[in-house]
């Protein structure tokens, strides 16, 4: 399956701060895989790595239920790019009717969703809150506001969408693919020798509601996992911004560190949208010795 030439990216439709769109490519040469056991993607997210590489089996987990609701619904049938497009098309209308304030339609299915859940409220509001963001409050509380923007669902992007959801449904065909509400220590449990992980957990020191927090102990525990576990893995993390680096990479060992400069253009302050370099820290058994990045993004660790 992997090392796998990604001529393309495509976008899901559930898109989160700090999706890792632009960085697929270089993940997906850096690794090397043979594909013969399972793919966890314990901290899914908005999935775009797991749904660019397309391994034929494979277990995506997240604490957030939503997110999985939401791609069981289209794995099962019960939501499709069909009715994807009638929802939209008829809230755009009640959306579009009404002021960019508190009172915007927009909060009143906000109040719908956070008191029955369902993927197609989810969507809308991902899809017209303010800047792609996704968060919940202490009582698991969706509270992201409005977008401001009543004409948001233009003809365009319905159509958009609509394409987002079909490709997520031609994807499930021929695949053994499963979506778990999970935390990421059920997901090792489920782990062989045979398979791997790609890890993208939540930054640390950099709490932003997603669903549930993120403790310093939690990632600890994590690199413990991982690096004691039988799969073959490679995490995604912040490596330095303008301020400082990430002293938590100090407790990985016993792999590789590639890293490479990105922006992320998802997030409430325009403080969060500066350069930042990522790290990918691959197994050395996993490493694609063929893809060779600059010597300075280069570092052993023993």
């Amino acid at each position: 399956m992997l090392p796998k030439e990604i001529i393309k990216i495509k976008v899901p439709p559930i898109k989160i701060q700090g999706i890792k769109t632009k960085l697929v490519p270089f993940i997906a040469e850096s690794i090397q895989w043979d594909g013969n056991g399972t793919y966890f993607e314990p901290f899914m997210g908005s999935g775009v790595v797991g749904f660019n590489l397309e391994p034929k089996k494979a277990v995506f987990s997240d604490t957030n239920p939503h997110i999985i609701r939401f791609y069981k619904d289209i794995q099962n049938g019960t939501l499709n790019a069909k009715i994807v497009r009638n929802f939209l098309e008829n809230e755009s209308k009640k959306l579009s009717s009404t002021p960019a304030d508190k009172t915007s339609y927009y909060y009143e299915v906000r109040n719908r969703f956070n008191k029955s859940p369902n993927s197609l409220d989810f969507l809308f509001l991902q899809r017209s809150n303010f800047n792609g963001m996704i968060r919940f409050n202490k009582k698991g509380e969706y509270n992201v506001p409005f977008g401001r923007k009543p004409e948001r669902f233009q003809k365009s992007l319905i159509t958009k969408i609509v394409n987002q959801v079909n490709w997520i449904e031609q994807l499930f065909y021929n695949k053994d693919w499963e979506f778990k509400c999970q935390n990421f220590i059920s997901a090792f449990e489920q782990m062989s020798a045979n398979d791997f992980v790609y890890l993208d957990p939540p930054y640390i020191d950099r709490h932003d509601g997603y669903y549930e927090s993120w403790s310093n102990e939690s990632a600890l525990l994590l690199a413990d996992l991982t690096q004691n576990g039988k799969a073959g893995f490679a995490l995604s993390m912040w490596y330095e911004n303008s301020y400082r680096k990430n002293s938590h990479l100090n407790h990985w060992k016993n792999g590789v560190l590639l890293t490479t400069d990105h922006f992320y253009h998802i997030g409430a302050k325009q403080t969060n949208r500066n350069k930042m370099t990522e790290a990918l820290f691959i197994s050395q058994q996993n490493v694609n010795k063929n893809f060779t990045p600059n010597q300075s993004q280069l570092s052993f660790f023993n």
